[in-house]
This record gives structure tokens, C-alpha cells and sequence, in this order.
């Protein structure tokens, strides 16, 4: 399985360059600096939009995502300098607070950024963790296939850079801080190769546990993809004949090393998998729709949106939203990956056929369960064909995936496959130079229309002085509530991001309501198990000024609404609320500000003009005024 650490004939998959005499050994630092060099501009340019003005600019196929982890930057420097748990919260949906072990917490990052995030805000901190993460995952793959599978440089970086940065993983940068950190898939698979090594299990062991706490707290739906890719992997490879007495004979050296990983994970994870399962705010399954969030059969054969053939007008529009383009490795790629897969196969060892039927086995497993409980090809849904996530979306773990996103496991497989096609290509082997010639030029062909686009961005709204300057502070006392209008939630973020900010500089904070995360579905008894949703269960204020926001809507208020709101302002423990001259909207879209003013001023009267906002005290149990 290993080209280049000791291993036993079976599995030895031969080096496609001639033996280094010892002494000899060539310097590879400098070719993996210039790899890593390339890894961050090619990462920089998907994400310039950004860089180029990072206060004011926003992903404008995800505001709610940036603004989510934007919050959780904040909350990390929170964290540290309060030492506040980092798995729950009450800053967030006030008075219930969120279960942050139960959404995407990446509190590694989020600690690790600390410095960044409070002398350069938290917007630095989410795109240069964006721009790391997708260069990171690059490198990772090009070292994970130059170390296991290809000897040749430019086999292991092109098929690296596919990797990395793949139509999946650029559709996921629009916001998604655990989807793009790929390199977790590649570090803990190359740990779990190593598992076998004789007389090192301990320490191998020690370094599996620790990779599987960094992974959880990173993106833990990714290391639950890679658990199951490299179980089947593992069990695939080891039942095929040419390894069976290999894999039996390394059995006793990974499991002890298993058993050390499972104590020291064990142990760093006892208290964040309590909070997910079992804490405060926990629910079950997920907010999206498994039925929805699949992947349509066709889209594999299509290009994404934010690449070349995207650009060309290639693309076509079968993924839920742009973030969810999952597959898209259009027909030349496909083609291709199969082609190679059946050469690579006829020119193979029975030892390294092992490997490959193995690899095999894990992209068609992928690939099944992206298709979800029931096949769609082209956005026609064939309800009489069940497919295998229909027995496994009720079982745990797998009720709370999104079908659609184990296409990212395909990933992988397609990168190893194309390693290994163009580390023979770049043999260049006399025989067959025609063929040779024809492959090299398919590579080009299917790579070449899912060369990545930029990220779209968009204007959002600038933090007003009100925020930055703490003139807040004069309208909430320590451990107050304040409010943007219309309230927080994934499609108006701008007050779950002004909040961010807060936490970054440190000082008194305030909480809010609402906001943008996942939790139960309903407010009901503690200790009873509910549905998961996306942000909170919705106050008939809540949609007053977002209806005012979206449609500009304007409701004529009768003393009724007004007890309404008295009542939502004494639940959530408001004190005041306020108004910035912008609202962010998504995708472009224009809020209608002066909708909400005017329903705003209906409701509690006139405001107090203050840092650059309209500002209004919240007197409970007093406003608004019955008119």
C-alpha cells in the first residue's frame, strides 16, 4: 500500500521512478515550498474578492454562513480572555442561548485566531482561515499521494490542486469554514495507514487520537465521512485475497493502536460529545430537508457554476443553491477517471489490484449515498427507486448528514486516480505513445472547464459608529439584550456579525435574539427530545420586521400586535433596538430599509438619532403604546 515506507510484497505498490542510491537522496523541501507557494495564490485568487475589502465585502451566495463564523471568531477571543464554555452559549438567542457543540464550533480555529481576531477583526480571521483552509487542503493532498501512491511531483500536485480544489470545495467556500478544511480527510487517512507499522502503535495511536479531537472540533460531519472511507477502505482492501495474510498478520499492531486512539480521543471528547447528544439546546437530526439536499445523478455529469465551463455557459443548475454544488465534475472529468480507472487496473499487480478495488469501493459508496433516499436525475424525482440512505437516514449520525455533501468523499477517489494515471503518463514508457498522448491530452480536457472562478461578493453594510464606537453601551446595561432591525437570522446577519465584533475588542457584551445557528424546533420542555431547525422558533415580531425587510410590507398595527411585541421584548429581555442606514440583504438583494423604519416608528414611536442609527429604548412592560 506504501511506496516509499517498508512494506510487504503483497501490498507494495512499485515506485513509477528508479531507486535513489543511498547518500543520493534528492532535497524535496524546495519542491514542496514551490507546490506550497502555488497551493495560496490559487487560493488567494478564489478568494480576492474578499481580500480586496474585507470590512465590506460579504459571500453573496452565503451572508448567513460568513456571518455565523464570523460570530464564532468573536466568540473564540470570548472564550479565551473569558473563559466562557466553549460548546454553549447565551449571547446568542436570548433567553435560551445555543448548543455550539450541536453546530460547527471549529474551536481550534476560533482559539488559534485569536490574536488575529482582536487586533484585525473578525472578517480577517474568516477569510484568511478560507484562503488557509483551501490551500491547506491542496498540500495536504499532494504530500498524502507523493508520500503513499506517486513518486512523480507533478502527478501528486496536479491531482493535489484537483483535490483541493475541487467544484465541491469551491462551492463550500462560499462560507463554510468545516466543508473546506480538506486536509482532514488526508491527514487522518495517511495516520490510519500508519496504523500498522510494527512496534510503533502507541505512538501512532497518541497521534490518531489527537488528529480525531482536531477534526471533530474543526468539521465533525467531515471526519465522520472520512471514518466510514476509511472503514471501507480497510475492510475492502484486507478481505481481497493477494493481502488477506498481510492484513491478519498487521491486525493485533492496529488494533492496539485503536484502542489507544479510542482513550485518547475518548478522553478530549467526552465533554463536547455529551454537549452534542445530550447538553442544553440539543435536538436531533438537522434543519434542511434530506430529500431535498441530494445529489441529482446529472450533476455529476455537469459543470459548476464558478468555473470556466460555468463561465462558458456549460453550467446547469441542479444543486439546491450554489453552496451545495457538490459534485459537478462534468462528463470529459468522469470519463476520464473511469478510463484511467480500467488501465490502471489491467497494468496492476494483484497486490496493488487490491488497492485500487478497495478505492473503488469507497467512490461508489460515496457516490450511492450523495444520491440520497431516492434517485433525481434531472430535478425529476423517481419515487419508486429506493436507494440505501433511505435505510440509513433514521439510524444517528447519518439523520443528521446532508446526503448531497458525501459527494465530496468522490473527491478523493477521483484525485488517487488521477495521481496514479499521470504518475505513469510521466514515465514515459516508449510503448503506446499515441495512447499516452491521447491520456495526457484527456487530463487537460477534463480539467480544464472546473478551473475555479473567484467567489462571488457582494457590498454589505458597514458597522456603524453606534457598534463601534460603544455608544451601545449608554441604551444596555451588562448583560442586556440589543437588537438590529429587522432581527438576526440567516438572511438579515448584520446584527449577529456587529455582534462578533463586540466580543472581538472585549469589554461589556450584550446578547441577542434570534440569530443565526441550529437548534430545537420549539421553545418546549428541557430534556425532551426535539427536530432540529435553522435559528429560532419565530415570534409574531420577528416576522413583522422581516416581512417589512423583504417585502416592504407595512402593517397597519392594532393594539393587539402591540401586546404581541410587549410580550415577544419581555421574552427575549430586549432593551433596546436599532435601526443602521443599511440592511445587508443576500444575493444582491435590496432590504427595504424605510418598510422597517416606518413599521418601527408605529410601533414605539419616535427614535433617538445616535452613532450614525436609529435607536429606541425598549421600556418593558411599557411600550409600545396601546394607540
Amino acid at each position: 500500500m506504501s511506496v516509499s515506507a517498508p512494506a510487504p510484497a503483497a501490498s507494495a505498490d512499485p515506485p513509477s521512478e528508479p531507486a535513489v542510491a543511498p547518500g543520493d537522496k534528492p532535497r524535496e523541501w524546495p519542491v514542496h515550498l514551490c507546490f506550497a507557494i502555488v497551493a495560496i495564490s490559487f487560493a488567494v485568487y478564489v478568494t480576492s474578492g474578499l481580500w480586496r475589502d474585507p470590512f465590506t465585502h460579504v459571500l453573496s451566495d452565503n451572508v448567513g454562513d460568513q456571518a455565523f463564523f464570523e460570530w464564532l471568531m468573536g466568540y473564540g477571543y470570548y472564550t479565551v480572555t473569558q473563559g466562557s464554555d466553549p460548546f454553549f452559549t447565551s449571547l446568542l438567542n436570548a433567553p435560551l442561548g445555543v448548543n455550539l457543540a450541536a453546530n460547527t464550533s471549529i474551536t481550534v480555529y476560533t482559539v488559534l485566531m485569536t490574536p488575529v481576531t482582536h487586533f484585525a477583526g473578525p472578517q480577517i480571521s474568516f477569510v484568511t482561515v478560507l484562503t488557509l483552509n483551501l490551500a491547506g487542503s491542496a498540500f495536504a493532498w499532494y504530500l498524502f499521494l507523493r508520500r503513499w501512491l506517486v513518486r512523480n511531483a507533478l502527478a501528486a500536485g496536479v491531482a493535489g490542486l484537483f483535490c483541493g480544489f475541487a467544484p465541491g470545495f469551491i462551492s463550500h467556500a462560499n462560507g463554510h469554514l468545516n466543508w473546506t478544511a480538506g486536509w482532514v480527510a488526508p491527514v487522518v487517512v495517511w495516520q490510519v495507514l500508519k496504523l500498522r507499522e510494527q512496534g510503533r502503535w502507541l505512538r501512532n495511536g497518541l497521534v490518531l487520537g489527537l488528529l480525531l479531537a482536531v477534526g471533530f472540533s474543526i468539521a465533525a460531519e467531515g471526519l465522520f465521512f472520512t471514518a466510514l472511507g476509511s472503514a471501507v477502505f480497510v475492510v475492502v482492501w484486507s478481505i481481497a485475497r493477494p493481502v488477506r495474510k498481510e492484513a491478519w498478520a498487521a491486525f493485533p499492531t492496529v488494533a492496539r493502536a485503536l484502542g489507544v486512539t479510542a482513550v485518547i480521543a475518548g478522553a478530549l471528547l467526552a465533554y463536547p460529545l455529551y454537549m452534542h447528544f445530550a447538553g442544553p439546546q440539543t435536538f436531533s437530526g438537522t434543519g434542511f430537508n434530506q430529500r431535498y439536499f441530494v445529489e441529482d445523478a446529472a450533476a455529476y455529469l455537469s459543470f459548476p457554476s464558478r468555473s470556466v465551463g460555468g463561465f462558458l455557459g456549460w453550467h446547469a443548475d441542479l444543486a439546491p443553491n450554489r453552496t451545495e454544488e457538490t459534485s459537478f465534475f462534468g462528463l470529459p472529468l468522469v470519463l476520464l477517471v473511469i478510463v484511467s480507472f480500467v488501465l490502471l487496473w489491467r497494468r496492476s499487480d494483484p497486490g496493488r489490484r487490491a488497492t485500487l478495488r478497495a478505492v473503488g469501493f469507497v467512490g461508489l459508496f460515496f457516490f450511492l449515498l450523495s444520491l440520497g433516499p431516492r434517485l433525481n436525475v434531472n430535478r425529476h424525482e423517481y419515487s419508486g427507486v429506493p436507494l440505501p440512505y433511505a435505510v440509513l437516514m433514521h439510524l444517528p449520525l447519518f439523520d443528521s448528514a446532508l446526503p448531497i455533501r458525501f459527494a465530496l468523499g468522490v473527491v478523493g477517489v477521483f484525485g488517487i486516480v488521477l495521481a496514479l494515471m499521470i504518475d505513469q503518463l510521466m514515465s514515459r514508457r516508449p510503448a503506446g505513445e499515441l495512447r499516452n498522448t491521447a491520456l495526457s491530452m484527456a487530463v487537460v480536457i477534463g480539467l480544464l472547464p472546473i478551473v475555479p472562478l473567484p467567489v462571488r461578493i457582494q457590498h454589505r453594510a458597514p458597522e456603524p459608529a453606534f457598534i463601534a464606537d460603544g455608544l451601545w453601551k449608554k441604551y444596555v446595561p451588562e448583560g442586556g439584550t440589543l437588537s438590529a432591525l429587522p432581527l438576526a437570522m440567516n438572511v438579515t446577519a448584520d446584527g449577529q456579525r456587529w455582534q462578533s465584533y463586540t466580543m472581538a475588542r472585549g469589554g461589556q457584551q450584550f446578547k441577542i435574539p434570534d440569530g443565526y445557528f441550529l437548534g430545537p424546533q420549539t421553545t418546549g420542555e428541557e430534556g425532551k427530545e426535539q427536530v432540529g431547525r435553522i435559528g429560532a422558533p419565530p415570534l409574531a415580531t420577528d416576522w413583522l420586521f422581516l416581512r417589512a425587510a423583504w417585502y416592504g410590507y407595512v402593517t397597519r398595527l392594532t393594539n393587539a400586535d402591540r401586546a404581541q411585541a410587549r410580550a415577544d421584548f419581555q421574552y427575549w429581555g430586549l432593551d433596546a433596538v436599532f435601526l443602521a442606514p443599511e440592511i445587508t440583504g443576500s444575493d444582491h438583494q435590496t432590504l427595504n430599509r424605510s418598510a422597517v423604519e416606518a413599521t418601527a416608528r408605529d410601533l414605539l414611536g419616535e427614535p433617538e438619532e445616535v452613532g450614525g442609527v436609529l435607536v429606541w429604548r425598549i421600556h418593558r412592560g411599557v411600550d409600545p403604546v396601546d394607540r
